[in-house]
């Protein structure tokens, strides 16, 4: 840090030790989160649930292109909690990364931990959350990104704009859902609800009062920063009698889109611009689950109000919208094969186009065997999932130190380039795939190579969508489909003009997703998908980028703290 840096960071300290806010100048920020139990009413009952300085959503972090924020999280809860801050580079500094075991362990109850977050090419909305379990269904929030000081939208500048958070509501304990699944073998609790900024609306049953409302004027346009937040389910997304426009996603712009509806996946963000030019009047806002599976589902709908400011007789019920139906894969598809990043001057795309390494990795729902039908998931059987039919197995100690200081048997460096034997992965795959393997296996990538990566989904188990996150990296969505990837004919498809560059994209149920990066991040990143019950049955793994020849492409050093590891 330099010595302007460590003057702000000082003087954040001290204002915020006397309870003021600080928003320091020089591109500095300072944030203080206390991991706390709060109270919350939500469908007839109230309950204690984990939350950020008892809010939920959480505070927003509010920034520009290139700042740095600095964020101490005090662990006033139970257990121990660790914080992602999704889709932000972090270049060189894996540290301050969060997902637990992964890149540090968990803080623990009554302890603090100093995190840095490095802006740099990233621009829109994004968001963090917890990434300890299942506790990032009550502690996540947006982070907004302003253009750079003295630069603008490339569209032009909304009236005002607000901040949409689809979430899911559990009226359990969202920790005791998870611990007991993992011990039964079974599948865990649905959601009871989705919610809009914490509030399930008055489509559920005692919510009429606490429902989300949007005020707007007639004739103006607003930006709306949609978040999925939602733990497993895809979401439609809509506006009654109102065209979206769609712009940015994951902190990256796009081609303008009107559509409308959207389909966002779970850890994704999109930037919608939306024109009041409705008769003056209520309009429901509305989300529903995208589920093209068989597998269980929240099948509700969460509704918020878009209300007009003026003198009108208010309608006896809002405005309602037809939003696509829950298995609507090809409503999904078209929506999603629209985006385009904008590709221009001042926001290139730099795609890779000659690779130097290619990873084919499969992505299934699996079952582990349990001897005497012992298990509470199918056939007596244990859930699980996998990629490359190995199910991730996550440490006690995080792979991060074990990798920096190169502490034995904490992982292996072993996970597969291709899935161990190839059979008909979105057809009538038989029982012989249906059992997967277990391990701690990271993929190493050398410092700068053009990786290309096809994600092939399977009809191994319940076959489903599976939005893919990277951490450390955004990439390029070169091609999707349905079905098995082809080799010769598929890759002539792709998109190496515009493609979107993002940071979580959904593999297409029974489909492929081709996505493609420079490594040229160093560190160990989390991969994995980010519905919350896959990830916890194992649909991991890590990318292990090693160190450039340089010192400005080497992995920074650790802090002077970190939670220890027990």
């Amino acid at each position: 840090m330099g010595s302007q840096e460590s003057i702000m960071m000082f003087l954040c300290l001290v204002l915020v030790s006397r309870g003021l806010v600080c928003m320091a100048q020089g591109k500095v920020y300072y944030y203080d989160f206390v991991l706390e139990e709060a109270n919350f009413t939500r469908l007839c009952s109230t309950k204690s649930m984990l939350t950020v300085n008892g809010s939920f959503p959480g505070p927003e972090i509010r920034v520009h292109r290139g700042d740095t924020v600095f964020v101490n999280v005090h662990n006033h809860g139970e257990y121990g909690v660790t914080i992602h801050w999704h889709g932000v580079r972090e270049p060189r500094n894996p540290w301050s990364d969060g997902p637990e075991n992964i890149t540090q362990c968990p803080i623990p109850p009554g302890t603090s931990l100093l995190q840095e977050i490095d802006f740099t090419t990233e621009e829109g909305t994004l968001w963090w959350h917890a990434h300890s379990d299942w506790s990032r269904a009550t502690v996540h929030g947006a982070i907004i990104i302003f253009p750079a000081i003295g630069t603008s939208y490339p569209y032009t500048w909304p009236h005002a704009e607000d901040t949409i958070v689809l979430a899911s509501w559990f009226k359990g304990d969202v920790m005791a859902i998870i611990n007991e699944a993992l011990a039964s073998g079974g599948d865990p609790n649905k959601s009871d609800a989705f919610t809009i900024n914490g509030q399930p609306g008055d489509l559920y049953n005692c919510s009429s009062n606490s429902t989300y409302r949007l005020m707007v004027d007639y004739g103006k346009t607003y930006l709306l920063r949609i978040i999925n937040a939602v733990m497993n389910e895809e979401m439609f997304f809509g506006i009654a009698n109102h065209s979206l426009t769609v712009v940015g996603m994951d902190a990256a712009y796009l081609k303008p889109i009107k559509t409308s509806y959207i389909m966002i996946t779970p850890g994704q963000t999109m930037d919608v611009l939306v024109t009041a030019d409705q008769a003056p009047s209520h309009y429901y806002m509305a989300g529903s689950p995208f589920a093209d599976t068989m597998a269980p589902f929240d099948n509700t709908t969460t509704a918020a109000i878009l209300q007009y400011r003026g003198n009108y007789t208010p309608p006896t019920s809002p405005s309602f919208l037809a939003l696509p139906v829950y298995n609507d894969k090809y409503a999904a598809m078209n929506f999603t094969v629209r985006l385009r990043s904008l590709a221009s001057r001042a926001h290139p795309v730099n795609i890779p186009k000659i690779i130097n390494k290619r990873l084919f990795i499969t992505v299934s729902v699996n079952m582990i065997f349990c001897p005497n039908e012992s298990c509470a998931g199918p056939d007596g059987n244990r859930l699980a999932a996998s990629l490359n039919n190995i199910s991730f197995q996550t440490p006690k100690i995080d792979i991060l130190q074990a990798y920096y200081r190169s502490l034995p048997g904490v992982y292996n460096a072993t996970f597969p380039d291709k899935p161990p034997y190839f059979f008909n992965f979105t057809g009538d795959v038989g029982n012989n795939t249906l059992y997967t393997g277990l391990g701690t296996k990271v993929k190493m990538i050398n410092y700068g190579a053009a990786v290309e990566i096809i994600f092939q989904g399977t009809n191994v188990g319940a076959a489903e969508n599976h939005p893919m996150h990277q951490h450390g990296y955004s990439f390029y969505v070169v091609g999707m489909g349905w079905g098995n990837f082809d080799h010769e004919t598929d890759p002539k498809t792709y998109n190496l003009v515009d493609p979107p560059e993002v940071n979580t994209f959904g593999v297409p149920t029974n489909g492929w997703l081709a996505i493609r990066f420079i490594a040229d991040n160093p560190g160990v990143w989390f991969q994995h998908c980010h519905l919350e019950r896959h990830t916890s049955w194992g649909m991991d793994t890590v990318l292990v980028v090693k160190n450039g020849n340089t010192a400005a492409t080497c992995m920074r050093p650790p802090p002077h703290y970190m939670p220890p590891c027990h």
